[in-house]
């Protein structure tokens, strides 16, 4: 797992709040932020985006990563999730990560605890994760 800077842990920490305040979320009332970097320092973020067909919702992980994949980015450094009750990315936005990183810090914020941060791994969340292997060398 990658190791980040303090500086970096909280720049992505406050992309992941500010982008949770612009989560579109009529049915659940809940809103995710997210935040992930690239190898280049780019900070790139994301919110759910609801759609009254369920299926077609976007998790704000996923809106994060395809943001920076729609921009040329594909190699990630840390990813920062902001809930209220500091819950993890689902199984969909997990298996989405593994296809970009062998591993990374992800750090859980919980909204309703000022500071609580907890930081996890992609390998902590999804052990033993389908991946296929890049002839790049990812």
């Amino acid at each position: 797992m990658n190791k980040i800077s303090d500086e970096l842990r909280q720049t992505l920490i406050e992309a992941a709040l500010t982008a949770r305040q612009r989560a579109y979320i009529p049915y659940s009332r809940f809103p995710v932020g997210a935040a992930v970097v690239a190898d280049d320092g780019t900070v790139f973020s994301g919110c759910n985006v609801e759609n009254a067909s369920f299926g077609l919702t976007n998790c704000a992980e996923r809106t994060a990563v395809f943001t920076a994949i729609a921009a040329g980015r594909s190699r990630f450094l840390a990813l920062a999730v902001a809930t209220e009750g500091g819950y993890s990315p689902c199984g969909a936005c997990r298996q989405v990560l593994a296809e970009f990183c062998d591993d990374l810090p992800i750090l859980i914020v919980d909204t309703g605890l000022a500071g609580q941060v907890d930081e996890l791994s992609l390998a902590d969340l999804l052990p033993r994760r389908f991946a296929r292997r890049q002839s790049d060398g990812r």
